[in-house]
């Protein structure tokens, strides 16, 4: 329709494909509900101005839960951020190719850089890309990136350094796993909605 919001100061591009990399398809087709855990993970990230310069924040998420299962701050953009926050997944939830673990993200050059593509190759993992600037496509990520702003980033600010940022994500994953409550999930936490699934999951499994 041609209508274009107002923004107040520069606008900050996160998001910028790579025209020339191989893109993988798209496997989630905006649908995040999933029966169990390590079916599909979301990643995305944001960032924070502080005073000495933008910080950037991963997330990986767990779908089933919205548990967040990977994270990393860092002062630059580049690629090694994201894969540091997928090794934290991959070292946490030690995914084999057998689970079929969907990786989702956007076509962003750091979600399709080489490096990137051949570790989650390693893992057992398949690639999935959204669109190109359409948030629906990584509706999920964009929902906690959205609540990380407004439940830390926004309420806190000023921020004066990569450390204080660093420190709070730390907090508030930490929260938001443990202790907040999503009306999603039947209004539990993350890791007590996830606990609940393998608890259903080895019942069901016994009495097979």
């Amino acid at each position: 329709m041609g209508i274009q919001d107002i923004i107040r100061g520069k606008p900050h591009r996160t998001t910028i494909p790579d025209k020339k990399t191989p893109c993988p398809l798209v496997k989630v087709n905006r649908e995040f509900r999933v029966p169990e855990p390590n079916m599909l993970w979301v990643s995305d990230f944001t960032y924070v101005a502080t005073w000495k310069g933008f910080v950037y924040v991963a997330f990986v998420i767990d779908a089933y839960a919205r548990k967040i299962v990977g994270w990393r701050a860092s002062t630059s953009a580049q690629t090694g951020f994201v894969l540091d926050a997928l090794e934290q997944a991959v070292h946490d939830r030690r995914p084999t190719k057998a689970m079929g673990l969907v990786h989702h993200s956007d076509r962003g050059s750091q979600y399709l850089s080489i490096r990137n593509t051949e570790r989650l190759a390693d893992a057992g993992i398949e690639p999935s890309v959204g669109s190109v600037g359409d948030s629906y496509d990584n509706a999920l990520t964009e929902t906690i990136n959205g609540l990380f702003k407004a439940e830390v980033i926004h309420r806190r600010a000023p921020w004066r350094s990569f450390e204080a940022v660093e420190y709070a994500t730390l907090e508030w994953v930490d929260w938001f796993n443990n202790r907040r409550i999503l009306e999603r999930i039947g209004n539990i936490p993350p890791a007590k909605a996830e606990a609940n699934s393998y608890a259903a999951l080895e019942t069901k499994g016994m009495t097979a």
